[in-house]
Protein backbone atom coordinates (compact mmCIF):
# COMPACT_ATOMS: atom_id res chain seq x y z
CA UNK A 1 0.00 0.00 0.00
CA UNK A 2 1.35 3.56 -0.72
CA UNK A 3 -0.09 6.33 -0.17
CA UNK A 4 0.58 10.18 -1.71
CA UNK A 5 -1.00 13.41 -0.81
CA UNK A 6 -1.51 14.85 -4.31
CA UNK A 7 -2.59 18.21 -4.14
CA UNK A 8 -4.80 19.98 -1.83
CA UNK A 9 -6.60 23.74 -1.58
CA UNK A 10 -4.32 26.68 -1.34
CA UNK A 11 -4.11 28.57 2.13
CA UNK A 12 -6.26 26.64 4.70
CA UNK A 13 -5.64 27.91 7.06
CA UNK A 14 -6.22 31.17 6.17
CA UNK A 15 -9.54 29.51 4.26
CA UNK A 16 -10.62 27.67 7.25
CA UNK A 17 -10.23 31.08 9.58
CA UNK A 18 -12.22 33.38 6.88
CA UNK A 19 -15.19 31.16 6.92
CA UNK A 20 -14.79 30.60 10.49
CA UNK A 21 -14.96 34.67 11.32
CA UNK A 22 -17.61 35.43 8.50
CA UNK A 23 -19.55 33.68 10.54
CA UNK A 24 -19.62 35.62 13.12
CA UNK A 25 -17.85 38.98 12.39
CA UNK A 26 -19.50 42.19 10.67
CA UNK A 27 -15.94 42.41 8.33
CA UNK A 28 -16.63 41.31 4.98
CA UNK A 29 -14.64 37.50 3.88
CA UNK A 30 -12.28 39.87 1.89
CA UNK A 31 -11.32 42.21 4.72
CA UNK A 32 -10.42 38.89 7.05
CA UNK A 33 -8.39 37.25 4.15
CA UNK A 34 -6.46 40.50 3.95
CA UNK A 35 -6.32 40.56 7.82
CA UNK A 36 -2.61 40.60 9.25
CA UNK A 37 -3.84 37.73 12.03
CA UNK A 38 -1.01 34.93 13.18
CA UNK A 39 -1.17 31.68 12.48
CA UNK A 40 -1.63 31.02 16.12
CA UNK A 41 -4.60 33.47 16.33
CA UNK A 42 -6.06 31.47 13.54
CA UNK A 43 -5.60 27.93 15.13
CA UNK A 44 -7.26 28.93 18.13
CA UNK A 45 -10.33 29.94 16.11
CA UNK A 46 -10.48 27.16 14.45
CA UNK A 47 -9.74 24.44 16.83
CA UNK A 48 -12.49 26.44 18.92
CA UNK A 49 -14.81 25.89 16.05
CA UNK A 50 -13.56 21.80 15.33
CA UNK A 51 -13.80 21.40 18.93
CA UNK A 52 -17.92 23.07 19.17
CA UNK A 53 -18.47 20.65 16.58
CA UNK A 54 -19.04 23.42 13.61
CA UNK A 55 -16.96 21.59 11.16
CA UNK A 56 -19.44 22.84 7.98
CA UNK A 57 -16.49 25.36 7.90
CA UNK A 58 -13.99 22.61 6.54
CA UNK A 59 -16.06 21.77 3.20
CA UNK A 60 -13.77 24.40 1.77
CA UNK A 61 -10.49 22.59 2.21
CA UNK A 62 -10.16 19.61 -0.86
CA UNK A 63 -7.66 16.78 -0.81
CA UNK A 64 -6.26 15.09 -3.38
CA UNK A 65 -4.48 11.49 -2.53
CA UNK A 66 -3.03 8.99 -4.77
CA UNK A 67 -4.14 5.16 -2.83
CA UNK A 68 -1.82 2.72 -4.67
CA UNK A 69 -1.65 -1.30 -4.27
CA UNK A 70 -5.01 -2.03 -2.06
CA UNK A 71 -7.18 -4.48 -2.39
CA UNK A 72 -10.48 -4.44 -4.45
CA UNK A 73 -11.74 -5.67 -0.86
CA UNK A 74 -10.59 -2.26 0.60
CA UNK A 75 -11.47 0.16 -2.22
CA UNK A 76 -15.42 -1.39 -2.15
CA UNK A 77 -15.34 -0.21 1.78
CA UNK A 78 -13.82 2.60 0.68
CA UNK A 79 -16.27 3.47 -1.80
CA UNK A 80 -19.14 4.12 0.50
CA UNK A 81 -18.35 7.26 1.23
CA UNK A 82 -20.12 9.65 -1.05
CA UNK A 83 -18.79 12.83 -0.36
CA UNK A 84 -15.68 12.02 -2.46
CA UNK A 85 -14.61 11.56 -5.53
CA UNK A 86 -12.75 8.39 -7.00
CA UNK A 87 -11.08 7.38 -10.54
CA UNK A 88 -10.17 3.81 -10.14
CA UNK A 89 -7.82 1.69 -12.43
CA UNK A 90 -9.84 0.01 -14.51
CA UNK A 91 -10.04 -3.83 -14.97
CA UNK A 92 -11.39 -3.46 -18.55
CA UNK A 93 -8.59 -1.88 -19.43
CA UNK A 94 -5.58 -2.86 -17.71
CA UNK A 95 -4.83 -6.30 -17.62
CA UNK A 96 -4.31 -7.92 -13.91
CA UNK A 97 -0.83 -9.42 -13.75
CA UNK A 98 0.07 -12.58 -11.72
CA UNK A 99 0.89 -11.90 -7.96
CA UNK A 100 -1.38 -8.55 -8.48
CA UNK A 101 -2.91 -9.24 -5.13
CA UNK A 102 -3.35 -8.28 -1.02
CA UNK A 103 -2.49 -10.94 1.46
CA UNK A 104 -4.29 -10.22 4.62
CA UNK A 105 -1.51 -10.75 7.33
CA UNK A 106 -3.98 -13.54 9.06
CA UNK A 107 -3.28 -15.30 5.83
CA UNK A 108 0.34 -14.77 5.49
CA UNK A 109 1.33 -15.52 9.17
CA UNK A 110 -0.59 -19.04 8.68
CA UNK A 111 1.17 -21.45 6.72
CA UNK A 112 -1.77 -23.77 6.02
CA UNK A 113 -3.96 -21.35 5.01
CA UNK A 114 -1.23 -19.28 2.79
CA UNK A 115 -0.75 -22.05 1.17
CA UNK A 116 -4.46 -22.51 0.31
CA UNK A 117 -4.36 -18.66 -0.57
CA UNK A 118 -1.62 -18.77 -2.84
CA UNK A 119 -2.65 -21.71 -4.93
CA UNK A 120 -6.25 -20.75 -5.31
CA UNK A 121 -5.16 -17.21 -6.51
CA UNK A 122 -2.75 -18.59 -8.36
CA UNK A 123 -5.33 -21.41 -10.39
CA UNK A 124 -7.66 -17.88 -10.89
CA UNK A 125 -5.69 -16.09 -12.64
CA UNK A 126 -4.48 -19.01 -14.72
CA UNK A 127 -8.24 -19.12 -15.67
CA UNK A 128 -8.25 -15.81 -16.24
CA UNK A 129 -5.23 -15.88 -18.64
CA UNK A 130 -6.79 -18.47 -20.31
CA UNK A 131 -10.42 -17.30 -21.02
CA UNK A 132 -8.27 -14.02 -22.42
CA UNK A 133 -6.12 -16.31 -25.23
CA UNK A 134 -9.83 -18.31 -25.91
CA UNK A 135 -10.54 -14.09 -27.21
CA UNK A 136 -12.84 -13.43 -24.34
CA UNK A 137 -12.63 -9.57 -23.56
CA UNK A 138 -10.93 -9.00 -20.28
CA UNK A 139 -14.12 -6.89 -19.04
CA UNK A 140 -15.22 -10.45 -19.28
CA UNK A 141 -12.82 -12.70 -18.26
CA UNK A 142 -12.68 -10.64 -14.90
CA UNK A 143 -15.50 -12.15 -13.39
CA UNK A 144 -13.20 -14.61 -12.17
CA UNK A 145 -11.03 -11.78 -10.38
CA UNK A 146 -11.37 -11.95 -6.82
CA UNK A 147 -11.73 -9.42 -4.16
CA UNK A 148 -7.74 -9.83 -3.50
CA UNK A 149 -6.60 -8.17 -6.35
CA UNK A 150 -4.69 -4.76 -5.87
CA UNK A 151 -6.17 -1.66 -7.63
CA UNK A 152 -4.69 2.00 -7.94
CA UNK A 153 -7.06 5.13 -7.51
CA UNK A 154 -7.25 8.56 -7.16
CA UNK A 155 -9.50 10.17 -4.18
CA UNK A 156 -10.59 14.04 -4.00
CA UNK A 157 -12.12 14.68 -0.31
CA UNK A 158 -12.94 17.66 1.81
CA UNK A 159 -11.24 17.70 5.02
CA UNK A 160 -15.02 17.45 6.75
CA UNK A 161 -15.68 14.40 5.07
CA UNK A 162 -12.62 13.56 5.82
CA UNK A 163 -13.00 14.09 9.45
CA UNK A 164 -15.95 11.91 9.76
CA UNK A 165 -14.73 8.78 7.77
CA UNK A 166 -11.32 8.78 9.56
CA UNK A 167 -13.97 8.69 13.13
CA UNK A 168 -15.43 5.35 11.55
CA UNK A 169 -11.66 4.31 9.29
CA UNK A 170 -9.67 4.97 12.11
CA UNK A 171 -11.04 2.61 14.70
CA UNK A 172 -9.45 -0.06 16.37
CA UNK A 173 -12.36 -2.40 15.13
CA UNK A 174 -12.25 -1.47 11.29
CA UNK A 175 -10.74 -3.89 8.82
CA UNK A 176 -6.60 -3.77 9.19
CA UNK A 177 -6.58 -2.60 5.38
CA UNK A 178 -8.80 0.59 5.51
CA UNK A 179 -7.63 2.09 8.33
CA UNK A 180 -4.01 1.76 7.20
CA UNK A 181 -5.09 3.51 4.62
CA UNK A 182 -6.43 6.58 6.70
CA UNK A 183 -3.58 5.88 9.16
CA UNK A 184 -1.14 6.54 6.13
CA UNK A 185 -3.78 9.50 4.91
CA UNK A 186 -3.15 11.05 8.52
CA UNK A 187 0.45 10.66 8.05
CA UNK A 188 0.44 12.34 4.74
CA UNK A 189 -0.88 15.96 6.46
CA UNK A 190 1.09 15.60 9.03
CA UNK A 191 4.06 16.07 6.78
CA UNK A 192 2.45 19.56 5.66
CA UNK A 193 2.82 22.42 7.79
CA UNK A 194 -0.32 24.29 6.80
CA UNK A 195 -1.94 20.74 7.14
CA UNK A 196 -0.53 19.54 10.68
CA UNK A 197 -2.89 21.32 12.55
CA UNK A 198 -6.19 19.50 11.08
CA UNK A 199 -4.15 16.32 11.24
CA UNK A 200 -4.27 16.07 14.53
CA UNK A 201 -7.98 16.52 14.48
CA UNK A 202 -8.44 12.89 12.70
CA UNK A 203 -9.28 10.41 15.40
CA UNK A 204 -11.04 7.42 16.01
CA UNK A 205 -14.66 8.75 17.37
CA UNK A 206 -14.28 7.38 20.50
CA UNK A 207 -11.66 10.57 21.11
CA UNK A 208 -14.23 12.93 20.45
CA UNK A 209 -17.17 11.29 22.60
CA UNK A 210 -14.65 9.84 25.54
CA UNK A 211 -16.93 6.81 25.02
CA UNK A 212 -17.68 3.80 22.72
CA UNK A 213 -20.39 3.74 20.50
CA UNK A 214 -19.99 0.21 19.56
CA UNK A 215 -21.27 -2.83 21.47
CA UNK A 216 -18.29 -3.64 23.07
CA UNK A 217 -15.07 -1.43 23.06
CA UNK A 218 -11.47 -2.31 22.16
CA UNK A 219 -10.30 -1.10 25.49
CA UNK A 220 -9.58 2.64 24.96
CA UNK A 221 -12.47 3.79 26.49
CA UNK A 222 -16.01 2.19 28.21
CA UNK A 223 -19.01 1.88 26.21
CA UNK A 224 -21.80 4.27 26.63
CA UNK A 225 -23.11 3.73 30.20
CA UNK A 226 -20.54 1.18 31.09
CA UNK A 227 -17.08 0.15 31.12
CA UNK A 228 -17.16 -3.10 29.27
CA UNK A 229 -14.45 -4.28 27.24
CA UNK A 230 -13.39 -6.97 25.51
Amino acid sequence: MKVRLLTYTPHPIKSVFTAARTCYSPSTPTEIWTGDDSKERMHSLIDKVIGAGHQSVLEHISLTFSIEGISRSCSHQLVRHRIASFSQQSQRHVRVEKGGWVVPPSIENTRSARRIFQSTLEEMHSCYERLIELGIHPEDARYLLPNAIRTNLVMTMNLRELYTVSEIRLCNRAQWEIRGVFGAIKGELMKVDDLRGFANHLQPICYHLSYCPEPKSCGLFPVKGGTTVD
